[in-house]
């Protein structure tokens, strides 16, 4: 699988995000519930999403003063997630905190996110491809199956004869001539 490293360069002035302090939140401070919700979220339904997906992704969220760090394990669709501290990850994602609330609300796509270097990550490209599915979709978003299915619902509605015309047909919208 391809490998690939988006983080600064040693030596460049800027900090590995790993590096930083230590996992979860420090005494006191909260997890945001949003972010627990999405992280129990997966864990509880991520199966049939994740379904024949195996391995590791950590989570490196950063807030003002700390980075909590959240390992998503995956076993063939079974999923847990832990917020521990730094482990070894198939692929790591560093991101802002916001940022990440705003793909798990699904108001933000995470492929084009990452190409725009909004967010970076660190190890197995498969599973920066897998964030699509999970992640929330966009909140104004329909699947296309089910807007084929609306489609053909209307046709067939407007195909079928009207009540006080027994017998006559309404034709399709669209002018209804022939060409």
């Amino acid at each position: 699988m391809e490998e690939f490293d988006r983080r600064p360069a040693a030596g460049s002035g800027q900090s590995d995000i790993s590096s930083r302090r230590p996992a979860g939140p420090p005494d006191g401070a909260e997890i945001p519930q949003a972010v627990r919700d999405f992280f129990d979220g997966l864990a509880e339904g991520g199966g049939r999403i994740l379904r024949n997906v195996s391995g590791t992704v950590r989570f490196d969220l950063e807030y003002p003063g700390r980075v909590d760090h959240w390992l998503v394990s995956i076993d063939q669709g079974r999923v847990t997630v832990s917020c521990d501290g730094v482990v070894d990850a198939d692929t790591v994602i560093y991101a802002d905190a916001r940022l990440f609330l705003r793909m798990a609300r699904g108001e933000l796509k995470p492929l084009p996110a990452w190409l725009r270097n909004d967010f970076t990550a660190d190890g197995e490209f498969r599973f920066v491809i897998m964030l699509e599915r999970m992640f929330a979709p966009p909140p104004d978003g329909h699947h296309p199956r089910e807007v084929a299915a609306r489609g053909r619902n209307r046709a067939l509605a407007e195909s079928r004869p009207s009540p006080s015309s027994p017998g006559k047909t309404v034709p399709p919208a669209g002018g209804g001539e022939h060409r």
